[in-house]
């Protein structure tokens, strides 16, 4: 019997679960065979929280599901079947059994795993083919097959390709998001006046971010929206069974997990946010409070990410509910801001910026990440909070991870790539090429302000006024010295001590300067004592 000829091997990454996928175009389900790898390293080479794993594994057995749903060919090599320890020891033995005439996939999100993928291919050995010599009824002489080379598609998930993104960057030192935002809204029709046919926009100003900065008050907040709930089936269950027993050491816990695993489920949340969070999503945006794990955000970031949803449709959906219900347009503005202008805008960031971006380390930071980032077990009242909250849910919104655990990193001198590790690990939606730029380009301020104009660092005020995380905490925000002397406050002044210089020169941080120096000598003397007691020994904070 005469083994079928493998025309394509498609191969789809955890990350690429889109319906309509470039590598699908053109499949033939007779001649075709889709190519889906669960791999040891994607868990390890950073210590994954156990929820992001799941989510990884149920969404791609879903997907897979899915796609034989349709009547085409899966090969998947699920742990609990194949163990393959990387995505290339995978490919190479898929390659070894189907002996596809070509490998296509669409560009992948993390260029560690391009890489690793290409590298494998270059180093296999062609498949010896023997074939009968002219002229020779019987003898038979071995002939090396063509080499094969994995070709790329373009993703089309993106909304602003990558050539298109580096032309608008051009060779400019510096980036701002604002103005390619700007361009995105008119390239796309988003929120302008007269239906899209001028080109100003709605309401007369681009950003309405100034309206979305309040705080919850000392009441707290109010009628929060709950998320929809997530069931796990069969499929999420077998998942999690396996991910306790092969990750058990991992962090986090499963008992909470209620992410949308398949395309319908990431509808259904959109759907949610759209009539139930979106309406008051806008204000309270930038404020924390414990207990409150969601508020009104989206948490549509994770089917972005895993491509479940598509940007465009997202973005839409706002747009038409705001026209359609009459909603503050404050609220849409600031939510497609974070879709359109600032999701974009990373991408093309990566790409650009790789690998410099990888090892940036503007101001030389070298402390090791305090052990508590992993459990939580801090006095500090606010990286208590945020952690715990993202070991429970593998999730805290963009404040808690800028303004709180991101800042703490930069004031107590961590390494960037140590947090950088961090955040790829426990976040639901972490992809390289998403986390990596936000993380070391905006946070940790790691390449010295190539698309901020400034570094995000504040005292223990800022988080104070943003949350009640500093009631009951062991801490006093205001402290500068002392046994109850606030890391964030004490920290944040020695690390404005050290580049003074830095901050005068900048009018967007000159005002934090003037305030430095209303300190006299003894008082700077005792920050920088203090100071150098705390980063001695993060991990008794």
């Amino acid at each position: 019997m005469t083994t079928p000829i493998c025309r394509h091997l498609v191969l789809i990454l955890g990350d690429q679960l889109d319906a309509h996928s470039a590598a699908l175009d053109d499949i033939d389900p007779q001649r075709d065979v889709v190519l889906m790898v669960e791999a040891m390293e994607e868990s390890q080479h950073v210590w994954s929280h156990k929820i992001r794993t799941t989510l990884f594994l149920s969404s791609m057995r879903h997907y897979a599901a899915e796609l034989r749903a349709r009547g085409l060919q899966v090969d998947y090599r699920a742990l609990d079947t194949h163990g393959d320890a990387t995505l290339a020891d995978g490919l190479l033995a898929a390659l070894a059994q189907h002996q596809p005439q070509a490998i296509i996939g669409v560009e992948p999100g993390d260029l560690r795993v391009r890489q690793q993928l290409e590298d494998a291919i270059k180093k296999r050995a062609p498949p010896v083919v023997f074939q009968r010599a002219a002229g020779l009824k019987d003898a038979k002489k071995p002939r090396l097959d063509t080499p094969l080379a994995i070709t790329w598609r373009e993703d089309r998930h993106f909304l602003c390709s990558l050539s298109q993104f580096r032309q608008w960057a051009g060779t400019s030192s510096t980036l701002r998001m604002e103005f390619f935002y700007r361009r995105m809204r008119q390239q796309y029709k988003v929120l302008m006046q007269d239906g899209g046919k001028s080109k100003e926009p709605e309401g007369g100003q681009w950003n309405f971010d100034a309206d979305n900065r309040k705080s919850f008050g000392k009441a707290g907040p109010q009628q929060v929206p709950k998320p929809p709930v997530f069931a796990p089936d069969a499929i999420t269950r077998e998942v999690m069974a396996l991910v306790n027993q092969r990750f058990a050491d991992h962090p986090g816990r499963l008992d909470k997990f209620n992410w949308p695993t398949t395309r319908a489920q990431a509808l259904h949340a959109l759907e949610d946010f759209i009539a139930h969070r979106l309406p008051q999503f806008g204000p309270h945006e930038d404020a924390m409070w414990t207990q409150l794990e969601f508020g009104w955000h989206s948490l549509l970031s994770s089917s972005l990410n895993l491509k479940l949803l598509h940007p465009l449709e997202v973005v839409q959906a706002a747009e038409q509910a705001y026209h359609a219900k009459g909603l503050d347009l404050a609220s849409v503005e600031g939510f497609i801001r974070q879709v359109l202008g600032w999701r974009e805008f990373m991408r093309g960031v990566y790409f650009l910026d790789m690998p410099g971006l990888k090892t940036a380390n503007h101001y030389g930071h070298t402390q090791a990440l305090p052990k508590w980032y992993w459990t939580g077990d801090t006095r500090m009242n606010c990286m208590k909070n945020c952690i715990n909250q993202t070991l429970d849910n593998g999730y805290s919104h963009h404040i808690q991870r800028l303004m709180v655990t991101g800042m703490f990193g930069v004031i107590a001198q961590i390494r960037p790539q140590a947090l950088c590790d961090w955040y790829l690990a426990v976040y639901v939606d972490a992809v390289e090429w998403v986390e990596l730029p936000n993380t070391a380009g905006m946070a940790l301020f790691a390449n010295g302000g190539r698309f901020t104009s400034k570094p995000y660092v504040a005292s223990g005020a800022y988080v104070k006024r943003m949350s009640n995380y500093c009631t009951g905490c062991h801490y006093t925000p205001e402290a500068r010295s002392g046994d109850k002397a606030c890391p964030m406050t004490v920290l944040y002044w020695n690390f404005l001590d050290q580049h003074e210089a830095e901050f005068v020169g900048n009018p967007r941080t000159a005002l934090m300067a003037k305030n430095l120096q209303r300190m006299d000598a003894d008082e700077r003397q005792a920050v920088r004592e203090k100071a150098a007691q705390m980063l001695g020994d993060l991990d008794a904070l």
